[in-house]
């Protein structure tokens, strides 16, 4: 009696195999399903925030170094040699027309003075003793008693002694009037300036005391390149910026040289400064931009402006809804304006800038935008 039979060992490896076969097609399959519903998945779109490239008024400018000078500065030297013995005032003081703010040593000029008074006092007890003899020589002229030539030359005596005393009363006078410039006064109402001279020091008719600037309008000098003359025009606009960038002050310009200065082939170009708040000094260093034109141009702002290798760059919005993506575009760019870049290429006006959330961004990557107004605000 047979038993059961049994499958061959060939015949249990082709099953084997059967079954491997299919556990590694149901697996492939299962890969591929997973890596096309991963191919599917689209990447998230990234929220930024953008401005709108809008023209705006650029102004063509130039910045130079202006210096500050008062219209009614006065510098004071001393009408007189000597010894400077008294100072009364101080750097900064206030003081009106007439006030004393020196003494010079007088001394010598008081005994110049004392020395012509008692020789004027000399030729006046002269002049009447030429008097009474004048007086007398008419008498006896009038008699008959002396001649006529006795007579003139006492009317002579008389007219040199009287010419004399006038002489006198004149150099008197000259001297008392120098004998006021060694006491220096305050020409005019005024600021005390630098006081380079102490007391003791010896002074000359070419020593600068110190000045008396008068509060109020100040003039700015700037010497313009000789490059830019053909573009300085009468009432160009002229603005004084302290050393944040900020303008402290407008004018125009109100007087432009005829001449080049030699040394440093430059054009001097003035304008008044009001100064009504009495912030400016005389003397002071400023930063003055001169306005040479205007004209509308596009600007971006500076948030929206990489910079990769010495280039700019800018993340642009393409597309509306959900079809929104930025490309990096290259931009070319000129000088900043307030907060701006003004564009000289690479942008046109309207074209939507990422100003927020593009540190995450590559070129053709989706993105939500939040738009801004042009003024970089966003729209409530």
């Amino acid at each position: 009696m047979m038993g059961p039979l049994r499958p061959s060992k060939n015949t249990r490896v082709r099953a084997f195999a059967l079954a491997t076969s299919v556990v590694c097609l149901g697996a492939l399959l299962s890969g591929c399903d997973q890596k096309q519903a991963a191919g599917n998945e689209q990447q998230p779109a990234i929220p930024v925030k953008t401005a709108i490239i809008a023209p705006v008024a650029i102004p063509e400018s130039s910045e130079y170094l202006g210096t500050l000078k008062s219209r009614q500065s006065v510098m004071l030297n001393p009408q007189v040699e000597g010894q400077v013995t008294g100072i009364f005032v101080k750097s900064g003081d206030r003081v009106k027309a007439g006030t004393a703010l020196m003494q010079i040593d007088p001394l010598k000029q008081q005994a110049t003075v004392g020395s012509q008074e008692a020789t004027r006092n000399s030729q006046e007890a002269s002049v009447k003793l030429a008097e009474i003899q004048w007086e007398r020589a008419q008498k006896l002229y009038d008699a008959g008693v002396s001649s006529k030539q006795d007579y003139d030359q006492a009317k002579t005596n008389l007219d040199t002694a009287q010419h004399q005393l006038k002489s006198l009363e004149s150099q008197v006078q000259e001297q008392q009037v120098e004998l006021h410039y060694y006491r220096v006064l305050a020409p005019t109402d005024g600021i005390v300036g630098d006081i380079p001279v102490r007391v003791g020091d010896r002074v000359t008719t070419t020593t600068m005391l110190t000045t008396v600037d008068q509060p109020g309008p100040l003039e700015v000098y700037i010497n313009v390149p000789v490059e830019r003359a053909q573009d300085l025009k009468m009432g160009q606009k002229v603005q004084l910026l302290d050393t944040q960038g900020n303008i402290i002050a407008e004018t125009q310009i109100d007087f432009i040289s005829s001449q080049v200065d030699n040394s440093t082939q430059s054009i001097l170009a003035k304008a008044t400064v009001k100064n009504s708040a009495d912030t400016l000094r005389t003397s002071q260093f400023t930063r003055a931009r001169i306005i040479w034109r205007v004209h509308d141009g596009p600007v971006i702002p500076v948030l929206a402006v990489q910079r990769i290798n010495g280039q700019f760059f800018a993340f642009v919005v393409d597309g509306s809804g959900k079809s929104q993506v930025v490309h990096q575009k290259v931009v070319r760019l000129g000088e900043m304006t307030g907060n701006d870049y003004t564009v000289l290429d690479g942008l046109k006006n309207g074209d939507r800038v990422v100003v927020e959330g593009g540190q995450d961004l590559v070129d053709g990557a989706p993105v939500t935008e939040i738009p801004q107004a042009a003024n970089g605000k966003t729209p409530s």
